[in-house]
């Protein structure tokens, strides 16, 4: 199969036939970025497929290439959530029976799309490597056809299909930023750039806390992480593909690792500056521009998906308010009488800073009369603003304590 796939000619094939299951997702000009980075950069918004993601692509081409009796057989595949919606929707277009193993901390938004083409949800494991292990063992079991979510060079030839939509697009582009889970988007998206211009930089991103090809790459072979840990779910993945790695090797310029507080940021970024919901997995390469040494190159940066639950979107909000100090928490002691609370939100306000919580603690002294200490939660527009607050509330004799903010 290998040998097969990942040739100009397939890259292709794939390319027609994904066009019957996937919307335009026509590159986006980021001024924002730009801006931010010196460079022209665009994003190709595969969060606005169909599916929510770019996986439907890799998904419909492997079931394309698939004979009627394994179609027959039912399918069956193993994924935190994007390339089960992308599986489940190509076996619904096939009228294919589809078994999908989801890890047990699959956002629920994920699991009820899968559903909601057909699929039969298998939840299990904690992590993508535990629900593949189960996937395999049904598969086994009842005879059903597995489709790999990365580790498939028919898959990953599907998911090529991007880098050719870029190239026609934006011919002269410099850079290519894609995710990396297993390496399934990377290896299609290096392998065809390298074929369709050489010159072209592809750069793969990893969470740090799943940073699987990274390792495997400074190793030289596939090793398996002992643990992952990231809120990027859709790329929290151990062992990336061993038949997919060799064109990784040559085809892939560098890896950049992103921390979780990294997507939090971009999250906000992406809400306010495009009004568009990327989840963490398809951040990873908007968080990855800031690492990049680089000066007025043309950069692409694939948004893999959107599929976000409304908790975790509601949790990263609140927190990347917290990081870019738009909501802060401080501590002040003030004597317990009559007037203090009114006279502290009064210089909060005369500061424009808007309170959104008040903890009042009467026992953080024995003496009452002399010290209670208040807790303050409060909305800024950003750093240099915080610290006027901060200034202000000492000018007028209070010592303000930063704290830990938990809304």
């Amino acid at each position: 199969m290998s040998s097969e796939m990942l040739t100009l000619e397939r890259f292709e094939e794939a390319s027609e036939k994904v066009k019957e299951v996937t919307l335009p997702t026509e590159l986006v000009y980021s001024e924002y970025l730009s801006s931010q980075t010196g460079n022209k950069v665009y994003l190709k918004p595969e969060n606005m497929q169909f599916t929510g993601a770019y996986k439907v692509r890799g998904a419909y081409y492997k079931m394309s290439t698939l004979s009627d009796e394994e179609r027959k057989k039912g399918i069956i595949t193993a994924s935190a959530g994007n390339h089960a919606q992308g599986v489940a929707y190509a076996a619904k277009c096939y009228g294919t029976k589809a078994v999908i193993v989801m890890p047990t901390t699959t956002p629920l938004i994920k699991v009820n799309r899968t559903k909601s083409y057909g699929a039969e949800v298998v939840l299990y494991g904690n992590v993508y490597d535990e629900a593949c292990d189960k996937a395999l063992e049904l598969a086994k079991e009842h005879g059903y056809t597995f489709i790999h979510p990365f580790d498939d060079p028919a898959v990953a030839t599907g998911q090529g299909s991007i880098a050719m939509e870029i190239v026609k697009e934006l011919p002269l582009v410099d850079y290519i930023l894609v995710p990396i889970g297993g390496g399934g988007l990377a290896t299609g998206v290096s392998t065809l750039a390298k074929l369709l211009n050489p010159k072209i930089k592809v750069i793969g991103v990893e969470p740090a806390g799943a940073n699987c090809l990274q390792e495997s790459l400074k190793e030289g072979k596939v090793v398996t992480l002992p643990s992952v840990n990231t809120i990027a779910d859709g790329t929290a993945v151990k062992t990336p593909g061993s038949n997919i790695f060799p064109y990784l090797q040559k085809n892939l310029d560098d890896i950049i690792t992103v921390e979780d507080e990294e997507l939090v940021v971009a999250f906000l970024d992406m809400v306010e500056n495009h009004k568009m919901i990327v989840e963490n997995s398809g951040l990873l390469t908007v968080a990855a521009l800031k690492h990049l040494d680089i000066k007025n190159k043309k950069i692409v940066s694939i948004l893999s998906g959107g599929n976000m639950d409304v908790i975790t979107m509601s949790s990263v909000v609140q927190q990347g308010l917290i990081f870019r100090d738009r909501i802060f928490t401080v501590s002040v002691l003030l004597p317990d009488k009559p007037g203090e609370l009114c006279r502290v939100s009064g210089i909060i306000a005369e500061a424009s800073g808007n309170v959104i919580k008040l903890e009042h603690n009467q026992f953080v002294s024995t003496n009452r009369n002399a010290a209670v200490e208040l807790r303050i939660t409060m909305e800024a527009f950003g750093t240099e603003h915080k610290g006027q607050i901060m200034e202000a509330l000492k000018e007028n004799g209070y010592m303000p304590k930063l704290v830990r903010t938990n809304i």
